[in-house]
């Protein structure tokens, strides 16, 4: 009962500091995503759940005069300050929003920087004199006037032709800059000096000057990318880049930064995009905004499609792109002559399930050539064995008995051993197909270059979510995203709807190129006989070279350990230790941050709350990295 109390209560708080049609709105889209669970999450308690986005910001994200004055001090002593640009093409804006904008970039913390504005022949007669005013108080500033209209593409190149410095940061006329900005920017052009373009985390704030909806981005990740423009706010270029590809292209306003970053990645590829884990940009959000609602602009995914479209004919690559209210989905077409899948089954007993899994496989699979391999591992029920032997007459099934105790991974790479498919499955007993296409899906992806295992959106039999990408870290070695939630949830910012880049996928369904598969080492039989073996493979896949990919265009029910039970005996305990020690001592610190997830959200839960406290360096080099109150 009390949780309930404080829930109404919080939600009282809410209702005064937001007003209550705009929360009573935004409630109901959560529930109708997420559902009860959802709303109890994003209510939850403070801040003990995380879920307080401004007590976080109070405690993690606060510059007091003493960080202030030691970022200034360590500004004042880099030998080579790089400078920055700050683009702003600027068409009509309100007075207020644009000084307001204007003075964000004045007031950094870091000097080196150029203002450079494109005003796009604003017909409010309050725009021109505001800007020459901003030119003559501050010889920083830089404005072109523009006869013509020539829309945001054409602004930005305007804007552009201003520039005299080596990096180029974009900013919305409308939009404010965290004061430390160009500074976390700056040091990291120093630190990293592979990088070429550089992003960071942004949240939304309001006309009350509330900050919100904080967007905690992961590290430069491809298929995300594809599915949304996670570069965005505050996306900082190299000059000579932009020089490179000849800056915006005129026709695709709305999409103009998703296809200039487009570009740029066909130049200089994922490794020289370097993202930075700081709020740094704060989008504004008004009743026109993109911020407020993805359907202010239809045109820019129309544009979206467009840039993506002529991305992936650039790269020779055969796709199509669709758009989502909540993003893009790529469409890789398959060959003509589609590989030729194994897809290996390990089961003992549990003919129920089996049957099921088999002959959802069968009935409801559109996708050929596949093969089927079942290890039988010393079935010894009769009406199971009797199912296995009437599946001997079908010309795609094969029945293996290995008799040896169970050890999944050494199972598995038995069969793949003998495996004549192309790629290769791993299948749990206890699935069951509900998409159709789920192996054109999975297999589409899979063989694309430079993707290496692929996994699918897995449901407990009630319809949440049990499988929806693994994030190491999380329950101290890895743990299922989103886990719990509602199938149709879309999850922390659309994640749990659009295909993405994660560390690893499950093995109760995941699809790989047998010669990947092999070039790793398969799964490690020798000290992962159970648990976390999947994890093991897909991190080594991913040191390979490879990216992992799940996709929830591909559905099935996973009725989860139905066939082994739980580990609660005192031998599965002690192993099941041994192998959380394994992974641990094989993976090392590295599980704590992985690149597919932000050090901001939190380890201990599956529904991307905020960490209480992040985990990133702290601002000031010898504050303690998990206490300092002043950390942004």
């Amino acid at each position: 009962m009390k949780r309930y109390v404080n829930l109404a209560h919080r939600f009282i708080d809410l209702v005064r500091r937001d007003g209550a049609y705009p929360l009573l709105k935004k409630s109901v889209g959560v529930f109708r995503r997420e559902g009860l669970s959802g709303l109890r999450r994003r209510a939850g308690s403070r801040p003990v759940l995380g879920a307080d986005y401004l007590d976080w910001i109070e405690k993690f994200d606060r510059l007091d005069a003493r960080v202030i004055n030691a970022l200034k001090a360590e500004i004042a002593a880099m030998a080579t300050p790089p400078r920055i640009s700050v683009l702003m093409p600027t068409y009509n804006a309100d007075p207020v929003w644009l000084a307001e904008a204007i003075d964000s970039v004045r007031n950094q913390l870091y000097p080196h920087w150029e203002l450079c504005i494109a005003d796009d022949a604003s017909t409010n007669q309050n725009v021109r004199p505001l800007l020459e005013h901003y030119m003559q108080v501050d010889s920083r500033i830089r404005v072109v006037f523009r006869e013509k209209n020539g829309h945001i593409s054409a602004a930005s190149n305007s804007a552009l032709e201003l520039v005299t410095s080596d990096w180029v940061g974009l900013v919305d006329h409308d939009d404010l800059l965290a004061p430390h900005a160009l500074y976390c920017v700056a040091k990291e052009i120093v630190r990293r000096p592979e990088g070429r373009l550089f992003y960071s985390d942004e949240d939304k704030i309001d006309l009350a000057r509330r900050r919100h909806s904080p967007y905690f981005k992961c590290d430069m990740n491809i298929d995300l990318f594809y599915s949304q423009n996670m570069i965005s706010h505050f996306g900082v270029y190299q000059k000579r880049l932009l020089d490179e590809i000849g800056g915006f292209r005129p026709g695709f306003e709305g999409s103009q930064d998703h296809d200039l970053a487009l570009r740029c990645l066909e130049r200089i590829g994922a490794q020289s995009i370097i993202h930075i884990p700081r709020v740094l940009y704060h989008w504004r959000v008004h009743p026109s905004s993109t911020a407020a609602s993805g359907d202010a602009k239809p045109y820019a995914v129309i544009a979206g499609e467009r840039a993506l479209n002529e991305h992936f004919e650039r790269q020779g690559i055969n796709a199509s792109v669709e758009g989502l209210p909540f993003g893009y989905r790529v469409h890789y077409r398959l060959p003509e002559h589609p590989p030729l899948v194994s897809l290996i089954i390990p089961t003992r007993n549990g003919v129920g399930l089996l049957k099921q899994c088999i002959e959802s496989i069968q009935k409801k699979t559109t996708y050929s050539p596949y093969e089927i391999i079942v290890i039988d591992n010393g079935s010894d029920e009769q009406a199971t064995l009797d199912y296995l032997d009437s599946l001997k007459s079908a010309a795609n099934i094969r029945v293996i008995r290995d008799d040896r105790p169970f050890n999944y991974s050494a199972l598995n790479n038995m069969a793949i051993a003998s495996a004549n498919g192309e790629l290769v499955g791993l299948i749990n007993n206890d699935i069951e197909v509900i998409t159709d296409t789920w192996l054109e899906e999975i297999v589409s992806l899979a063989i694309q270059p430079g993707v290496g295992a692929v996994g699918a959106k897995l449901l407990y039999p009630d319809g949440t979510i049990q499988h929806a990408g693994v994030v190491t870290g999380l329950g101290g070695v890895a743990g299922h995203a989103h886990r719990l939630f509602p199938r149709e949830s879309f999850g922390y910012f659309a994640r749990n709807a659009l295909v993405s880049s994660f560390s690893a996928v499950t093995a109760a369904c995941l699809i790989v190129r047998k010669s990947i598969y092999e070039q790793v080492g398969g799964l490690n039989e020798a000290d992962l006989a159970v648990a976390f073996n999947d994890v093991d493979f897909c991190l080594r896949v991913r040191d390979a070279g490879y990216r992992n990919v799940w996709t929830p265009f591909a559905e099935l029910y996973h009725h989860e350990s139905a066939t082994r039970g739980t580990e609660d005996s005192p031998e599965k305990v002690a192993r099941f230790g041994r192998e959380v020690d394994y992974m641990q001592t094989r993976w090392g610190h590295t599980l704590d941050f992985d690149p597919a997830y932000s050090p901001n959200l939190a380890l201990d839960r599956t529904d991307f709350s905020l960490a209480w406290p992040p985990r990133i360096e702290p601002l000031l080099p010898h504050a303690a990295p998990l206490e300092n109150k002043e950390m942004a």
